[in-house]
């Protein structure tokens, strides 16, 4: 081979390299063929695990544009990988439907931690056999986990708060328990 074949050749390696992380995401649903999403439950909660005093899943909102970044960085995985019994979870689910330019429709529930399932319809809202999926989106939890942090931060406070309010601990105490409590979070 000669220089020039060579370079062309490193070139197009290049370019294949540089475009192969955007086209990484699961290939059957690509953000460019997405014609409508909707977000029917910003963050569903579940009352048998919700304590407020906890979080507030009010605090924990998906948007548009979460599940834009989900479709973009969703990486699939087995059902072992998923199992809500195995993984840690919030109880903040967020649900959206995308439509997409074929007709399709995919429901998608995703955890600010990252864990997204997902099911299929076809343009009459009938499920597609064997659509259900499971996904992984470590960028997605590194994105909702800051404001999951931030809840959970609200959430110490107004505990506190409310055990000031109630007598059980001095406002001193409290100020310093929520300084440790949020040191504590904040460590790798």
């Amino acid at each position: 081979m000669n220089r020039t074949s060579i370079l062309i050749t490193a070139g197009a390696l290049l370019v294949a390299a540089a475009a192969f992380p955007a086209q990484s995401a699961d290939r059957r649903y690509p953000i460019t063929y997405v014609q409508k999403i909707e977000v029917t439950e910003p963050s569903r909660r579940n009352a048998a695990w919700e304590n407020k005093d906890f979080l507030n899943c009010d605090d924990v909102v998906m948007t548009e544009e979460d599940v834009r970044y989900a479709l973009r960085h969703m990486r699939r995985v087995s059902w072992k990988g998923y199992d809500p019994e195995k993984v840690d979870a919030t109880g903040c689910e967020g649900e959206a439907l995308v439509t997409f330019k074929n007709g399709r429709v995919l429901a998608m529930g995703i955890e600010p931690t990252g864990r997204i399932g997902t099911a299929e319809f076809d343009a009459r809202m009938k499920v597609v056999a064997g659509s259900t999926s499971f996904y992984e989106c470590s960028p997605c939890r590194e994105r909702k986990m800051a404001l999951l942090k931030d809840a959970l931060n609200r959430a110490d406070e107004r505990r506190l708060k409310r055990l000031v309010a109630e007598g059980q601990l001095s406002a001193s105490e409290a100020e310093l328990r929520l300084k440790w409590v949020r040191a504590e979070r904040d460590k790798p």
